[in-house]
């Protein structure tokens, strides 16, 4: 019952980042500093549409018990993708920072869908 408590939680705070994530990139001219962010990562204003749209999708598939286990996965890939970015970008702070991030979706698939009899 408590792994069940714990990841619904993790399920709620993982959806609800993704779709914040998700709006925030598509909104990336409304905050200049977004933009600057995914600059210095190397992602082009081009590709910032097509993160945003993966973003809100993964977020979609982690609400749907057949889809869930893909939606962490993409999850965790992507965040590894920014880590691999900042590391490139010799953005140490920014890819230290997203390890709990990484986290989030392994710890996900290890505690299983919420509402899975």
């Amino acid at each position: 019952m408590i792994k069940n408590i714990i990841s619904l939680i993790l399920l709620i705070v993982s959806v609800g980042l993704n779709f914040k994530h998700g709006w925030d990139t598509f909104n990336y001219k409304k905050n200049p500093e977004t933009l600057k962010v995914l600059s210095t990562l190397g992602i082009s204003e081009s590709f910032i549409p097509f993160f945003a749209v993966l973003t809100i999708t993964i977020g979609i598939l982690l609400m749907i018990p057949k889809t869930y286990f893909v939606g962490n996965l993409l999850n965790a890939i992507s965040i590894l993708l920014i880590m691999a970015l900042a590391l490139r970008a010799e953005n140490y702070k920014m890819a230290l920072m997203e390890i709990p991030f990484l986290a989030l979706p392994l710890i996900m698939i290890w505690l299983k869908y919420p509402f899975k009899n």
